[in-house]
C-alpha cells in the first residue's frame, strides 16, 4: 500500500499521479504500485512539486510495518534506534527562510487582554 499526500502542488502533477494511483480526496493518492514504480513516482513528485509539499508513506518490512518520506516539510523523519519518528521543529524556532519578525509572538494580544479584562 502506498499513500502520497500533496499540498499546494501543480494540477499537472496530480493528473500525472492519477495514472498510477487513485485520488481518494483532493491531494491524497492511494495505490499498490511496485517498489520500482513507487520510487519513480516519488522522484517525479520531488521534481515537479514546485512550492508545494509532499508526503509519501508506504508499507515495508520493518519493525513499524511502514516507512515514510517528506518533501519540503518542516517536520522531518528521524531514525531513533530503528524506529522512524517525526522531528517537529520548536515553536520558537523560525522556519528556514523566515525572519524572526515573521514568527508569531507568544501570549495574549493586546485586543484579547482588553476584551477579557476590560479597560482601554
Amino acid at each position: 500500500m502506498t499513500v502520497i499526500v500533496l499540498t499546494n502542488c501543480p494540477v499537472g502533477l496530480r493528473g500525472f499521479l492519477t495514472r498510477w494511483l487513485l485520488e481518494i480526496s483532493p491531494g491524497v493518492f492511494l495505490g499498490s504500485p511496485s517498489t520500482r514504480i513507487r520510487e519513480l513516482l516519488w522522484a517525479e513528485v520531488r521534481e515537479y512539486a514546485g512550492q508545494g509539499r509532499a508526503l509519501l508513506a508506504y508499507q515495508t518490512d520493518n519493525e513499524q510495518g511502514y516507512a515514510f518520506e517528506t518533501h519540503d516539510h518542516t517536520w522531518h523523519p528521524t531514525d531513533h534506534e530503528g524506529l522512524t519518528l517525526i522531528h517537529r521543529p520548536s515553536v520558537h524556532t523560525p522556519r528556514p527562510g523566515k525572519t524572526p519578525a515573521e514568527v508569531p509572538r507568544q501570549g495574549w494580544s493586546k485586543a484579547s487582554k482588553r476584551r477579557r479584562f476590560g479597560g482601554r
